[in-house]
């Protein structure tokens, strides 16, 4: 389970609408659009590789990184439902995101957030994708637009407030009709932590707190394994007795209890 404070209230659920709308007045106008372009595009693509997430290439890559703990799936709850997603499954960042906005967005609008899409193996090109898309590595997800002008107003002016805090990029996307959202999961990590005023533990729910195992694959360091597991680097070192940060594929490591 997260941690309640994660999951904005009702109650609350005006303030972020109003926070929301006061610093959109702040920008300037030419920032105020959820109009994409390749440099849109770009920004996506360059932040999935700095925060080296994995471009899953097919569907047993989807299950595999969900057995890992790199992927959460998304279940559908009060809040939100899934609509026709082949693959639901995402970064941890990613789901906090959707439980969060799927909270607010309820009790601002009265109805549920649906979610139309989310990790997609690379091998699934679908027409309108781009040759850059990032929802293999399960950081983006696409929102249906909502019919109701007040829910459409609500979710724009709060997607569009997220974007200039610098933790995600939205694209309001017309055929088919919705929002492709990617979200950055070190700084949206960063900004719940900030919101909740403690530490966030962006993992899987259902990670086991015993220590478990771990081998290396191509690609991988030592950074990458440790934000994957909830961990650090040094009790990386600490547990597997390591001198240094180089590791070898195919070498087994030994994951600490998370604490």
């Amino acid at each position: 389970m997260f941690p309640k404070s994660w999951i904005v209230n009702r109650k609350n659920s005006s303030c972020l609408a109003v926070a929301a709308l006061l610093l959109l007045s702040a920008l300037p106008l030419a920032a105020q659009s959820l109009r994409g372009s390749p440099d849109t595009v770009e920004r996506m693509y360059r932040q999935a590789l700095s925060q080296n997430l994995t471009f899953a290439r097919s569907a047993s890559a989807i299950r595999e990184a969900h057995r890992d703990g790199r992927l959460v799936r998304l279940d559908g709850n009060a809040d939100y439902t899934l609509v026709d997603v082949s693959y639901p499954y995402v970064v941890p960042a990613a789901h906090v995101f959707v439980l969060r906005l799927a909270s607010q967005y309820r009790a601002a609008c009265g109805e549920k957030l649906v979610v139309t899409s989310a990790i997609r193996p690379t091998s699934m090109r679908l027409a309108n994708s781009v040759d850059k898309s990032v929802h293999p590595t399960g950081m983006a997800i696409d929102l249906r637009k909502p019919r109701n002008s007040r829910c459409l107003s609500w979710l724009r002016s709060t997607l569009l407030a997220l974007e200039a805090g610098g933790v995600l990029e939205a694209v309001e996307e017309r055929n088919p009709p919705h929002f492709h959202v990617a979200i950055y999961p070190d700084q949206y990590g960063r900004y719940v932590e900030r919101r909740t005023g403690g530490s966030v533990q962006l993992a899987s729910s259902s990670r086991a707190a015993e220590p478990s195992t771990y081998t290396v694959r191509r690609g991988d360091s030592l950074w990458t394994i440790a934000r994957r597991n909830n961990t650090t680097v040094d009790r990386l070192r600490e547990v597997n007795d390591l001198n240094g940060s180089r590791i070898l594929a195919g070498q087994v490591l030994t994951i600490p209890a998370t604490r």
